[in-house]
């Protein structure tokens, strides 16, 4: 019985990705993959008959941030053509399994190469497996969805978040200090970008602190002896 359950279960979930979702044909056989992957796993480490013991969940740290997610959905909402994509790279970015995220965000931008949404979510998913540094992959998503939606507000945001992750302040402040001239005063984001340039200013003015505080002072240079006296 619990096997015709798990079954049902599984057709379900792949009907709602597939109908209710719209998920293009293309992504079928990787759901479909994954699903079957989920049952195999269950069949070798399942054990229904075995009494319930409910735990807290661990959490993994290298999931994804949930307000991170909520804000690209916002900023992006307008842009994003292959939703189904998305929801599928935005559960898999949620357990920190980033590398898979980007693979399946690959694939979304082979069939909506125009969609900016894709590349940005491909950007931030490729500085998850990286720990949280740019690289020039990140860096290429990024200036890519920028290249195709010169409005979108979501790549030089989280470019400017991926600098300030690798160390690179004053790029990142650059940065979000462009996006918060040209953006709306009721844009959603405005004051969580304020605060962000706001501790980046903080942060570099006690970085400049501490440098002038630990600098060595200079030793006078010696005075000449007078005139007519030979120095001992």
């Amino acid at each position: 019985m619990t096997w015709v359950i798990v079954l049902l279960i599984a057709a379900a979930v792949f009907g709602l990705l597939a109908w209710v979702l719209k998920m293009p044909r293309a992504g079928w056989e990787l759901s479909g993959a994954a699903l079957l992957v989920g049952i195999a796993g269950y069949a070798l480490q399942g054990s229904p008959s075995q009494p319930g013991a409910p735990k807290a969940p661990v959490e993994n740290k290298r999931a994804a941030d949930e307000a991170l997610v909520k804000q690209r959905q916002q900023m992006g909402d307008q842009f994003a053509q292959g939703q189904s994509w998305l929801i599928l790279a935005d559960g898999l970015a949620r357990q920190g399994q980033y590398g898979a995220a980007a693979e399946v965000l690959r694939k979304g931008t082979q069939q909506f190469p125009k969609d900016a949404d894709l590349w940005v979510s491909l950007g931030n998913a490729l500085v998850g497996h990286s720990d949280g540094l740019i690289t020039p992959a990140a860096q290429f998503a990024f200036q890519k969805a920028a290249t195709i939606a010169p409005d979108h507000p979501g790549p030089p945001f989280f470019m400017g978040l991926a600098l300030a992750q690798s160390g690179r302040l004053a790029d990142a402040r650059a940065m979000w200090a462009e996006l918060l001239r040209r953006s709306p005063d009721d844009a959603p984001y405005r004051a969580d970008l304020v605060e962000r340039i706001q501790r980046i200013d903080s942060i570099i003015a006690q970085s400049s602190g501490a440098a002038t505080a630990g600098a060595p002072v200079p030793t006078p240079p010696e005075e000449p002896a007078p005139s007519g006296q030979e120095a001992e």
